[in-house]
């Protein structure tokens, strides 16, 4: 816990109190030494309680303001989104070294020591995965094969993966990470056959929006508050994949199971996570 603000005991802390729980603000209140003392779960949370108190309380008609102003856009320097965003930053950093041991997919021996299934003895992708080399359930999100497929997956990761991490915890942002790569890429390959070669981050990607989409419905708060605009737009963009039309256009193959799936198990995570975080509330 955070110690986020102290006050006098006489104060009347309950419109910011209620004014937290409307934003999706987790907190609570003590009392030491003849103080109240306003405890959040993290250093983001605990920010945003000390601007809303020296600011005053925003009214009604200022709230959508309000919640632009503190998502976490710019509001950090680099020392501080290392020691906040480490799992964000430590993916991004690993996507962009891969892409250029890679070649952007153009070095196949080095593709081939990410792929999902590694080489057989006659030089064929393998049929089955082989668990002794359990890292190829997970690494096929780090391979990118072109500069518009890394630049946009690394955006969206940059975009949805700080905001888990301001508001749930790095280890949280790791876990759904590694969870959703797992289904993702397994999806994918139960669906493309043991001979395709895939890879990117978007699996992941479609998982933290659906996460982050259903968590927001059932227990808002100001880190979640994404643009119906965007999540809109990736759904579209789902949906045009599917129908084969970028494929047909010249973009290459889309690992549509992948993003289905990556969707699908970030909507179950949301839902159960929202709902604890209702419930708890």
């Amino acid at each position: 816990m955070h110690r986020a603000l102290e006050c006098q005991l006489d104060e009347d802390l309950s419109q910011l109190t209620r004014f937290l729980h409307q934003q999706g603000v987790p907190h609570r209140i003590t009392e030491e030494r003849g103080e109240q003392v306003i405890w959040t779960g993290d250093e983001a949370d605990a920010e945003i309680v000390r601007r809303i108190y020296a600011e005053g309380v925003p009214a009604e008609q200022a709230t959508l303001d309000f919640r632009a102003s503190v998502r976490p856009a710019a509001r950090l320097n680099w020392p501080l989104m290392l020691r906040y965003m480490p799992v964000t930053l430590a993916v991004l950093a690993i996507t962009f070294f891969v892409a250029f041991w890679t070649g952007l997919g153009s070095r196949i021996g080095a593709v081939i020591v990410l792929s999902f299934t590694p080489v057989n003895s006659m030089g064929l992708m393998a049929s089955e995965p082989d668990l002794a080399q359990w890292w190829r359930l997970v690494t096929p999100i780090f391979l990118h094969f072109g500069w518009m497929h890394l630049a946009f997956n690394a955006l969206w990761y940059w975009e949805l993966g700080r905001r888990i991490e301001m508001r749930s915890g790095s280890l949280w942002l790791l876990g759904l990470t590694l969870l959703f790569a797992l289904v993702s890429n397994g999806g994918q390959w139960l669906v493309s056959g043991p001979t395709t070669l895939f890879g990117g981050l978007s699996g992941v990607l479609y998982g933290l929006l659906g996460y982050c989409w259903l968590y927001q419905l059932i227990s808002p708060n100001v880190h979640f508050d994404l643009p119906k605009g965007v999540v809109i737009m990736m759904l579209a963009w789902l949906v045009l994949c599917m129908s084969g039309l970028v494929t047909a256009l010249g973009f290459g193959a889309i690992a549509n199971a992948a993003h289905v799936s990556g969707l699908v198990i970030g909507c179950v995570c949301g839902v159960i996570a929202g709902g604890v975080q209702r419930w708890i509330r």
